[in-house]
């Protein structure tokens, strides 16, 4: 077992890394509430559901499941009346606490619905996608969709704890493991070198799962850093969201559909490097370094899409400061910046 802070002052939480620990999630959750409602989707409900809540009532706890259906559509505002519902019915008070076992998709919902609920109460985290132990459960970001763009209902709500364990993505399947695998490169490309040579040298998925325990280790250690810097992603963190401006903006341009978050990113961040190059803002030879890595992960870099429609959506960006969007940038593999910019950036 190897365990990380992240130290916040009062919402300062653990993150524990252990194989095999999905069995026994009860020997970790130390909550001051009875009832716990764990919140979940059809893929992963068939295959760890039954083993958390069994743990979970072994370990006093009452718990319940809420089986939602998988996939980014359920990242719904429309969907939020049901859930609250289900927790009113459930009689869950403001001691009480929700579980999100799952990917990205239900952390960042189930993450909403904790900050919202009774104007907020606790909640855990239980990534069992590599996107999720890796990235999206850690630093307290939660939100839902709205059909002009992604995350733009949110707010900063830090988990009470975040239970990794590895074991779980020998169950993902390549497809997911794949999406995971565009935040793990993000990591390399904005802080650290040594961990994008890493990837590089392993050549692909079977090369890295000898050493996957290391390099989820390392990515949490990284997001860890950035988010105690800077909890409200005002500076520092913006840096987390390389590849992400034109990649959210490609999968509303798809609707959701054609294309997964990690592609969308992997498109990002080639077209980012690719167009800043042209403009000195980048080395030379950083584009197609990253297209080099994200392909042998299974990753596209390039997509049909117009250039000029994708962008459109960039004009709802969250990442909007007054009149600029701020895009992060590479100075070369392991050091970004941030680069306050407009949609003709991208054209």
């Amino acid at each position: 077992m190897k365990k990380l802070f992240v130290d916040l002052g009062k919402n300062s939480y653990d993150i524990i890394f252990e194989r095999g620990l999905l069995s026994h999630v009860g020997d970790y959750i130390k909550l001051d509430g009875k009832k716990l409602l764990v919140m979940t989707d059809d893929n992963v409900a068939g295959i760890y559901a039954d083993a958390v809540v069994s743990s979970l009532e072994k370990a006093g706890y009452e718990a319940s499941l809420l089986v939602l259906p998988h996939g980014e559509k359920t990242k719904s505002f429309d969907i939020l009346p049901a859930v609250y519902a289900r927790l009113l019915k459930e009689r869950i008070t403001r001691k009480d606490a929700l579980v999100a076992l799952g990917g990205g998709v239900i952390g960042d919902l189930c993450g909403f619905v904790a900050a919202t609920y009774l104007r907020g109460i606790p909640f855990v985290q239980i990534p069992t996608s590599l996107l999720a132990q890796v990235d999206s459960s850690i630093g307290g970001k939660v939100a839902v969709d709205l059909p002009e763009g992604k995350n733009l209902v949110g707010a900063f709500w830090q988990p009470k704890l975040v239970l990794v364990d590895p074991d779980a993505l020998n169950t993902l399947s390549d497809a997911f493991f794949t999406d995971g695998m565009a935040e793990v490169i993000k990591y390399g490309c904005i802080k650290d070198k040594k961990l994008f040579d890493l990837l590089d040298a392993c050549g692909g998925k079977s090369g890295l799962m000898p050493v996957i325990d290391e390099v989820i280790y390392r990515c949490c250690d990284i997001k860890r850093e950035v988010v105690e810097k800077d909890e409200k992603d005002k500076g520092e963190r913006m840096l987390l969201n390389f590849g992400h401006t034109y990649g959210h903006a490609l999968e509303k341009y798809y609707n959701f559909e054609k294309l997964s978050h990690g592609m969308a990113v992997s498109v990002g961040m080639y077209e980012i490097c690719r167009l800043a190059e042209e403009k000195g803002l980048t080395e030379k030879g950083t584009a197609e370094t990253v297209a080099r890595v994200c392909s042998a992960y299974g990753l596209p870099h390039t997509d049909d899409a117009p250039c000029r429609k994708v962008v459109e959506g960039v004009a709802n960006d969250k990442k909007n400061l007054g009149d600029k969007l701020v895009t992060v940038l590479l100075k070369k593999i392991g050091e970004s910046y941030l680069y306050p910019t407009d949609a003709e950036f991208f054209a």
